[in-house]
């Protein structure tokens, strides 16, 4: 059996690269060779019944990039695979194009024997992604964690805000209509998630987060 492939790259050298290495592969047939994302999108819509496996595609290319063609090929021909090759290793690249289920991503510079294992694994219904595009993802959501845990709510910015301009607990507990027991546990709460030590780092944070001005 015979796998369709489509080479989608604005490199003409690369895409000639990309032809040569699958051409001595005898398990694939390129329908198609394109340099933008537009000429594989009118392509799907004039032959919507051919038999197509897999998409290979750049990220930047003029007119409609990888990222967007990934996007269409996912909402109308979910049966398409798409395998992303690419220079480019942007983080949010990387999320946007697995938010949008694609299939793998290695980069340019892949040793051949690693892209033709990334477009078997592909075919055979798995996802396939190279170690630095796996590293580089990982390390993006743990980053995004991290700051989402040190994102105060609004109350803890008012608190935070009151005793940086040197409110006692009673005056915050009075001025936001809370206990002085809420207010203290705001108060530990605040210091545990800055990561600061005492009333002066908060003060450092008010300042520097623009809560009141220095």
């Amino acid at each position: 059996m015979k796998y369709n492939l489509i080479i989608v790259d604005d490199h003409k050298m690369f895409l000639y690269g990309l032809v040569s290495i699958l051409e001595s592969e005898k398990e694939y047939n390129i329908l198609l060779t394109a340099k933008n994302g537009k000429n594989i999108v009118k392509y799907l819509e004039i032959n919507p019944d051919e038999k197509i496996d897999l998409i290979i595609t750049d990220i930047t290319m003029p007119e409609l990039d990888g990222i967007a063609l990934n996007k269409i090929v996912k909402e109308k021909r979910n049966n398409i695979k798409t395998l992303v090759v690419s220079m480019h290793n942007n983080p949010d690249m990387i999320d946007r194009l697995i938010e949008n289920n694609v299939d793998g991503f290695v980069p340019k510079n892949v040793e051949k024997e690693e892209f033709l294992m990334a477009i078997k694994t592909i075919l055979n219904g798995e996802k396939y992604f190279s170690k630095e595009i796996k590293d580089i993802y990982t390390e993006n959501k743990f980053s995004k964690q991290k700051e989402n845990e040190t994102k105060l709510t609004q109350r803890e910015i008012d608190v935070v805000t009151l005793i940086a301009q040197e409110f006692t607990t009673n005056e915050i507990a009075d001025e936001l209509f809370l206990s002085k027991h809420t207010i203290e546990s705001y108060r530990k709460k605040i210091i545990s998630k800055l990561n600061v030590r005492n009333l002066a780092g908060l003060t450092k944070y008010a300042i520097k987060m623009g809560y009141i001005k220095s």
